[in-house]
């Protein structure tokens, strides 16, 4: 096994020659599905740009510099995040970046204490939508940061990166223990109520569900439900389809994974 790799090593000299020596060693087991999966992936990084995988400026969670302590802790709580990007007059002015457990930490220890979230913030790391991803992560590593704050040519803000997203690219999507289970493609959880993978192909949904919901310009649920909202929806979010309620039971800020689909009754869902 360590000789057909080593020969393989050998012939190695470009990305092409590398893909095919793992494509080989794949197929005499000298590496799994996963680890073949992961190394495409640290291929992958090396060739992406920051623009190809940040979080869009729309669609960061920031919080104000002005907010009261209750309202920082209900977007934190909402978000489900542990870190955020502060802005002052606009979201084209950073000021800092907050932890939750920084803001946690300052309650324990100032009990009754007015608080000032400028003695919490940290300095935020700004980075150009060019920097590739691979020279990222190794500053991540150096710098311990986690997160930065992506700048056009113009110096606005246009997003934000955090390690775990530049790590996705190469592990696939990292969960966490408040993640939902993934579903079925149809799961029956109530008498009119399903819970629906949102890869879920509308055509399979008409089918299965005696619907009539336009496959014309999207292939999935969750595709529909995208444009539907005109933008990457929130879990908990609602459209109505043609007496069809669907909600989003789990999204990250690229994609949507399940659905809930409700019918007005029992006798318009699939029979049991």
């Amino acid at each position: 096994m360590q000789r057909l790799w080593g020969g393989m090593r050998k012939q190695t000299k470009g990305r092409e020659d590398f893909l095919e020596a793992m494509h080989e060693a794949r197929k005499h087991h000298v590496v799994g599905a996963e680890e073949a999966a992961m190394l495409r992936g640290v291929l992958d990084v090396s060739e992406l740009q920051v623009r190809d995988v940040m979080i869009p400026r729309s669609q960061m969670v920031v919080l104000d510099r002005e907010a009261m302590p209750g309202t920082l802790v209900e977007a934190i709580i909402e978000s489900g995040h542990s870190r955020f990007p502060v802005i002052g007059e606009d979201r084209d002015e950073v000021v800092g970046i907050l932890l939750a457990k920084d803001l946690l930490r300052f309650f324990a220890e100032n009990s009754g204490a007015r608080f000032d979230i400028r003695e919490v913030l940290r300095t935020p790391v700004f980075i150009p939508e060019s920097k590739r991803l691979n020279v990222l992560l190794r500053e991540f590593r150096v710098s311990h940061n986690h997160m930065a704050i992506v700048v056009d040519e113009y110096g606005g803000v246009s997003g934000l990166l955090t390690i775990e997203d530049v790590l996705e690219q190469i592990v696939g999507d990292i969960g966490d223990e408040h993640d939902p289970d993934e579903a079925p493609y149809f799961r029956k959880e109530a008498d009119g109520i399903y819970t629906i993978r949102a890869l879920t192909r509308i055509e399979d949904f008409n089918e299965e569900f005696k619907t009539r919901l336009s496959d014309e310009e999207y292939d999935t649920l969750g595709g529909l439900v995208i444009h539907e909202l005109g933008r990457l929806p929130r879990r908990g979010e609602s459209v109505d389809l043609q007496n069809i309620r669907l909600t989003v039971l789990k999204a990250d800020r690229r994609r949507v994974y399940t659905l809930q689909a409700r019918f007005p009754s029992a006798d318009r869902a699939r029979p049991v």
